[in-house]
């Protein structure tokens, strides 16, 4: 049997259509804020057990461990420091045990919540962006290309100055893969400043066309595709004493090398780089000198000539022992887990979490390290603790669930934020060892007014039949089980992702039960691929992506023909971006089973898309032309048969117009009828109320060519 019903779990879930008659309306489904379940904005005072969070107007704080309250700020506190008439509580975050920050208007206020009064105000320049405090008094940011820093006094200090705008300084690289997230690194001591500079004097550029004007312009970016020149990274080090800058000295795999994970050793004078060559096989991590930027070593080396490596987390160093620090890889054992290692030598101590699932790393104590993981199932994310010396491993969360956690500075107690299919969310104040303190918040059910159909998670296996697939599938509103319906396939189907999960109504996309009141049936299923499965799972798409999700999604339209009440002859399928090109390639090789498709931002061909994750998924061009050439949606065009909708934003700098286009291009050619909306103005994700106009557009689409 190749299908599996998760009853196990719960997991089924029907609202009473008596009692609930509403239906979503459009901007419901795409922008209904008010359709989330509450949630609290839960942060830990500094360095102390004290929960911080808003309480109606004002700003609250909860000692963990006796549950006392008080008022920290009120809002007519804040209105009469910053001479404001705010109507909320603005976002915030602390600097200490006195100060909160607030941005507001280009400038930063430390506002001391004792006093009542501003402590201290930075002046940011006009375009100031990536602003980062260094925890103390100074605070780095970049304007244009070039980084700069101010002191306490708001005195502006330049720490690059190029006037050529291929170098770019302080910004994030390698759009944002490797766990990339930031261009800007301060010392533990806050004395010295870390940065990326980016030299894209070899990169290609895209025209993007912006008619904000009478007569249009074009906006030309920076866009590196597949097998053609890339940016060249280095890491530079900026001493504020002395105002000098050294840059390290990497020189492991050429100029188009990877430079990842950047940390900081916790006395301020190494730093450790995880550094990848261009075709992401090999991985160095090695550690140099702040002060001169000399390398000093290499302590651990990854490589994996078969698939690729992906090095995603920085290492931490052990509190109170930076002798050993942890390290996260899946290229030793097959999955994300952590390791102990010995500082000076990178010899490999223990396997810190043996479990055959991805864990992330959440935090230490003296004692214990804390992570989440997969391990209870691949849908469920739970809390965990492991004794470093002993590798007793003790689970902390326990009731099922997706568990976000939030832990204190000092890791005695955490905030477990969580959610079920059939629970909104539910907020606890919880001990490190898992025993509950209390309960912060107990969501309502946001949607009990509305009449939602029936939500099932199951299970299908895998074409291979090694593994097991999660799907949603979501029943028309009033269920006739005598009926036939039409059905669409919600698709993404692609790496880092994960639309099955069980959190508040499966982790659905409210458009999808939007279609299910509409009367359809709804299905969306990861398939190989797609993350926290391990590597083996996840790999198996390499040099030819969208074979095998193709396979495992057909293993999903089997189940749905199985079901009585799904039409056969009317199945369609919507994806974006990935989900895009999983859409059109559904569709062109199995034109006799897709009736309709929906494509929006679609990659159609590998080679056109940017170098740091197609060559990471497809290698390059040039080593891997078959497989290119295989997965090209080009050459597929002729194959349509069914009604395609092509969705597209206009300035689009992830997945550029030459993929949509070059597909219209080739169905005239073929003369094959394919139709055609772009989104002037719209990047790669289409928002805000031209969103609602997508997916009325989409929604229109299915309702004329598959009802």
């Amino acid at each position: 049997m190749k299908y599996l019903l998760l009853t196990f779990i719960g997991v089924t879930m029907m609202f009473n259509s008596m009692a609930q008659d509403k239906v979503l309306t459009m901007e419901e489904a795409i922008l209904g804020y008010n359709l989330h379940p509450k949630n609290m904005f839960v942060q830990w005072k500094a360095d102390q057990n004290v929960l911080t969070y808003i309480e109606g107007t004002n700003l609250v704080g909860e000692n963990a461990a006796d549950g006392k309250k008080e008022v920290l700020l009120t809002l007519e506190d804040l209105n009469r420091i910053l001479n404001t008439s705010l109507r909320g509580m603005p976002q915030f975050s602390w600097k200490d045990a006195n100060n909160i920050i607030i941005a507001r208007l280009g400038k930063i206020f430390a506002i001391d919540v004792v006093k009542k009064e501003i402590s201290h105000v930075y002046k940011l320049a006009d375009g100031a962006q990536n602003i980062t405090p260094n925890g103390k008094e100074l605070v780095a940011y970049t304007k244009d290309n070039n980084l700069y820093y101010l002191d306490a006094n708001n005195n502006e200090y330049a720490v690059t100055a190029d006037k050529d705008l291929n170098i770019v300084n302080g910004q994030t690289v390698s759009r944002n893969e490797f766990g990339i997230s930031g261009g800007i690194f301060w010392s533990p001591d806050g004395k010295q400043l870390a940065f990326y500079r980016k030299d894209e004097s070899l990169v290609g550029t895209f025209p993007l066309l912006d008619i904000n004007s009478r007569t249009g312009s074009l906006r030309e970016i920076k866009y590196p595709m597949a097998g053609m020149k890339s940016e060249q990274i280095s890491l530079g080090v900026y001493d504020i004493a002395s105002g000098k800058t050294v840059f390290m000295d990497v020189t492991d795999f050429g100029r188009e090398q990877y430079l990842t994970n950047i940390t900081w050793g916790p006395k301020s004078d190494f730093i450790y780089i995880q550094v990848l060559d261009r075709a992401q096989k090999h991985m160095h991590l090695n550690q140099y000198c702040a002060k001169t930027g000399q390398f000093v070593k290499t302590l651990l080396t990854e490589a994996n000539e078969e698939t690729y490596v992906e090095p995603q987390t920085p290492i931490v160093f052990l509190k109170n022992d930076a002798s050993k620090f942890i390290y996260r890889t899946n290229n030793r054992d097959g999955y994300f887990n952590l390791y102990l290692v010995e500082t000076v030598t990178g010899k490999i101590l223990k396997r810190l979490t043996n479990v055959d699932a991805d864990v992330e790393f959440i935090g230490q104590d003296a004692k214990y390290v804390y992570y989440t993981s997969a391990e209870v199932s691949p849908i469920d994310n739970h809390l965990f603790r492991v004794d470093v010396k002993s590798g007793k491993k003790t689970q902390l969360t326990k009731v099922e669930g997706w568990h976000n956690i939030n832990m204190s500075c000092d890791k005695k107690y955490f905030v477990d934020n969580y959610s079920s299919l059939r629970v909104p969310r539910v907020i606890n104040l919880v001990q490190n060892d898992g025993k509950i303190v209390k309960e912060l918040l107990k969501a309502e059910n946001p949607v009990k007014d509305y009449n939602f159909g029936e939500i099932t998670m199951g299970t299908v296996k895998t074409a291979d039949g090694k593994f097991d697939n999660y799907y949603r599938l979501i029943k028309p509103m009033n269920f006739d089980a005598s009926k036939k319906y039409p059905t669409i396939v919600y698709v993404y189907g692609g790496p880092h992702s994960q639309m099955v999960k069980n959190t508040w109504l499966g982790e659905l996309r409210r458009w999808e039960m939007y279609m299910a009141q509409h009367g359809y049936v709804v299905f969306v299923m990861d398939n190989r691929g797609t993350s926290n499965r391990g590597a083996e799972f996840e790999k198996v798409i390499h040099g030819q992506c969208g074979q095998a999700e193709m396979a495992d999604q057909m293993e999903g339209i089997k189940f749905l023909k199985s079901l009585p009440y799904v039409d056969a002859e009317r199945i369609g399928v919507h994806g974006w971006s990935y989900g895009g090109f999983m859409t059109i390639s559904l569709i062109t090789n199995y034109p006799d089973v897709f009736k309709v498709a929906v494509a929006g931002g679609p990659v159609i061909d590998w080679k056109w898309y940017e170098v740091m994750y197609g060559e990471r998924y497809m290698d390059s061009p040039h080593t891997n032309a078959a497989g290119y050439e295989k997965v090209s949606l080009i050459k597929k065009a002729k194959d349509l048969k069914g009604k395609l909708l092509i969705c597209q934003g206009a300035v689009d700098n992830v997945v550029v117009w030459e993929h949509s286009l070059s597909f219209i291009r080739e169905c005239i050619k073929n003369n094959v009828q394919v139709d055609y909306f772009p989104y002037p103005c719209a990047e790669h994700n289409v928002m805000g109320k031209d969103r609602i106009h997508l997916m009325q557009k989409v929604t229109n689409y299915f309702e004329d060519y598959l009802k």
